[in-house]
C-alpha cells in the first residue's frame, strides 16, 4: 500500500512540473491552406494531405529581454541623448531593421544595425557602417531629420526611413507598399512594448 502511495506521489509531482514547464513555453504554428474543387479555402495548422500549401510561416519572435537585444543599450542611450530621439524608438527600429545584427546587409544594400543605405552613409559621414556606435549615431541622426521633416508624425517618418522621404512626399501619407506598411506597423508595435517595459 505504501509503495502505491509513493508512486502516485511522484507521478503527481512529475505532472505538476510538466504543467509548469509547458505553461511557460509559447506555442507557434505554421498555417497551411488548401483550395478544394468548389473553390473553398481550408486553413489548418495540421495539414492532413499534401494538397495543403504553406500560407503563413510563423517563427517565434526574439525576446526583447535577451542578451543580444540589450547588448547595444549603452550606444542607443548615447545616440538618443545626442539626437533627441526616444531610446525605445531607436531600439524598436534596430529590432525590426537588423534584429540587432551589426553585420546585416539587406538585398537592397542597406548596412548594419539600423540598415543605412549607402547614399545615406556618405551624407551622414559614417566611416564604418559596421561599427555599432557609428551606425546607431548615423541612423539616429537620420531618423531625427525625418521626424522633423514630417512635423513629428512618427508613422510618416518611419515610412520615409523605409521607402525614402521623396516617396512619402509624393503620396503625402504612408505609401501603399506592403513592405513599408508592415515595417511601420512592426516598429510601432515594438516601440509601444518597449515604452511600457
Amino acid at each position: 500500500m505504501a509503495r502505491v502511495i509513493i508512486k502516485l506521489f511522484f507521478v503527481g509531482i512529475f505532472c505538476s512540473a510538466l504543467v509548469v514547464v509547458t505553461a511557460a513555453v509559447p506555442l507557434y504554428a505554421d498555417i497551411y491552406v488548401f483550395i478544394d474543387s468548389q473553390g473553398v479555402l481550408h486553413f489548418t495548422n495540421v495539414p492532413t494531405s499534401s494538397n495543403y500549401k504553406i500560407y503563413i510561416r510563423e517563427k517565434p519572435p526574439m525576446s526583447l529581454n535577451s542578451g543580444v537585444a540589450d547588448r547595444y543599450d549603452d550606444l542607443i542611450t548615447e545616440a538618443s541623448k545626442k539626437h533627441g530621439v526616444s531610446f525605445s524608438l531607436l531600439k524598436a527600429l534596430i529590432k525590426i531593421e537588423s534584429d540587432f545584427n551589426p553585420r546585416a546587409i539587406s538585398s537592397a544594400g542597406a548596412i548594419g544595425l539600423m540598415q543605412i543605405m549607402p547614399e545615406n552613409i556618405r551624407v551622414l559621414n559614417i566611416k564604418d557602417p559596421f561599427d555599432p556606435l557609428e551606425n546607431i549615431m548615423g541612423g539616429a541622426r537620420y531618423l531625427k531629420q525625418l521626424i522633423t521633416r514630417f512635423d513629428g508624425k512618427l508613422p510618416m517618418a518611419l515610412a520615409a526611413y523605409n521607402a525614402g522621404p521623396n516617396v512619402v512626399d509624393r503620396y503625402k501619407r504612408i505609401p501603399p507598399f506592403k513592405e513599408t506598411e508592415d515595417f511601420v506597423e512592426k516598429v510601432m508595435k515594438y516601440y509601444s512594448i518597449l515604452k511600457k517595459g
